[in-house]
């Protein structure tokens, strides 16, 4: 067997072995790697890739020499479950860095981060001065975890006792020109209702690269040709203006007539709708 073709059949098994040592490991060596699994990520590539090109050496040592540096990750993760204190060797502690507005120097220096270190990770959460942090956390896997200052924090509608509807997860129906019949069924929706939304927007689904449908029910498409513009959906601003119409309608039956009673009835059902739409503004102006 010619020495190229030996290194390709190579690199495809120990490509394999990798991919499936990879998927049993799970998801989580993947995204957050401490330095245990960071040393042990390197040992076994050096050994995949000193096994590809070494063609003098046998093949079924490797993979087995791989097999056991990931199988020590994934029994360490095991133990790591059940007792905090070789969780807390292995994959390391959350250092602080800032306690009310002020910077722990000591720990900053135990983690080996200047203060300018310190100040890029604030900016990239997008906070620019140490006074507004309450509390600042340097990560085991090296990411800044940060909470603000009371007083600094973004104002969210239960601090003004505004009620909003809760979201639900947008559903793609449209997906690289093709319907997806699964999310509409999801949404209790079919095609027929999808060519109706299509036509009031104005296109075709041939002239549709991407669609989604939020959670109430609104459809946002995105085309092929860039140079189109659709036009936004009109379903809530037409609802909006047309209980605004009936409310103020109701406002002016209320003075127009000199009946005592029917003033009455549209005064309270006036006020009933206004309360309707109040309720209903997070909605139908987001």
């Amino acid at each position: 067997m010619p020495e190229w073709l030996d290194v390709v059949i190579r690199a495809l098994i120990f490509l394999i072995v990798l991919f499936l040592i990879t998927k049993w490991l799970g998801k989580k060596q993947i995204s957050q790697l401490s330095f245990f699994e960071y040393v042990t990520g390197i040992t076994i590539g050096s050994i995949g890739a000193e096994l590809v090109t070494g063609l003098d050496r046998n093949i079924m040592h490797g993979i087995i020499g791989i097999t056991t540096f990931a199988a020590i990750p994934y029994l360490a993760g095991i133990i790591s479950l059940k007792s905090k204190t070789f969780r807390d060797i292995v994959e390391g502690k959350g250092s602080v860095l800032i306690k009310d507005g002020k910077i722990m120097e000591d720990n900053l220096k135990k983690e080996k981060y200047s203060t300018d270190e310190l100040l890029e990770l604030l900016r990239k959460k997008d906070v620019f001065q140490v006074s507004d942090v309450e509390f600042a956390v340097l990560e085991p896997a090296g990411d800044m975890s940060v909470m603000l200052k009371k007083e600094n924090q973004p104002l969210t509608p239960k601090d003004i006792n505004l009620h909003v509807h809760s979201g639900k997860e947008p559903q793609t129906v449209i997906m690289d020109g093709e319907i997806l019949d699964e999310p509409l069924s999801t949404i209790g929706r079919n095609r027929k209702w999808l060519k109706t939304e299509l036509e009031k927007l104005g296109v075709t689904i041939e002239n549709v690269f991407f669609g989604q449908v939020d959670s109430f029910g609104q459809l946002t498409v995105d085309l092929f040709d860039d140079q189109l513009e659709v036009a936004a959906p009109q379903e809530k601003p037409l609802l909006y203006a047309t209980l605004k119409k009936c409310q103020a309608d109701l406002e002016v039956f209320a003075l127009s007539t000199e009946i005592k009673e029917a003033q009455n009835m549209y005064a309270k059902n006036s006020e009933k709708l206004q309360n309707v739409i109040n309720n209903l503004t997070p909605i139908l102006k987001d």
